[in-house]
């Protein structure tokens, strides 16, 4: 018996030209590169509800209740959505002892997560802007 919930997207697989051709530059370097994008150069996101999804394989990985500001210069969540393809990684790139996040579905570097977030976790996972999309709930309206 597998593991996997029935509605897991399928594992992605695609070669190094493959994501250069869907990726713009700067995703492509954040998910595939390892790279990090500048502290509060993304443009932001919605406040309405909804769900934050994997840029390269759309997997929904983090929903907006869990998100909050953290004023670190990337969006912010303090849990990822249930039963997400969220992995963990240790990280011992320039001289520090991290935990690198990723989408397990489709290995793409999303960020770190910190155990100095808010409640009910107290984990703040510091995630790259470039490296989601975010899809409103079909019933969405704007937030005041």
């Amino acid at each position: 018996m597998s593991d996997t919930p029935k509605n897991a997207p399928a594992k992605v697989t695609k070669t190094d030209a493959e994501w250069r051709e869907i990726l713009d530059a700067d995703a492509y370097h954040v998910t595939r590169e390892h790279g990090t994008e500048r502290p509060y150069s993304h443009q932001g996101f919605p406040k309405t509800p909804g769900a934050f999804h994997c840029v390269c394989c759309n997997a929904e990985l983090f929903t907006q209740s869990a998100k909050y500001e953290s004023h670190c210069g990337w969006p912010a969540f303090y849990e990822a959505k249930d039963g997400a393809p969220v992995g963990e990684t240790r990280d011992t790139t320039h001289g520090m002892i991290r935990t690198e996040v990723h989408c397990d579905n489709c290995g793409a570097h999303l960020g770190h997560v910190f155990p100095d977030g808010p409640k009910p976790t107290g984990m703040r996972y510091c995630i790259n802007g470039v490296a989601l999309h975010f899809e409103p709930s079909e019933n969405a309206e704007q937030a005041d």
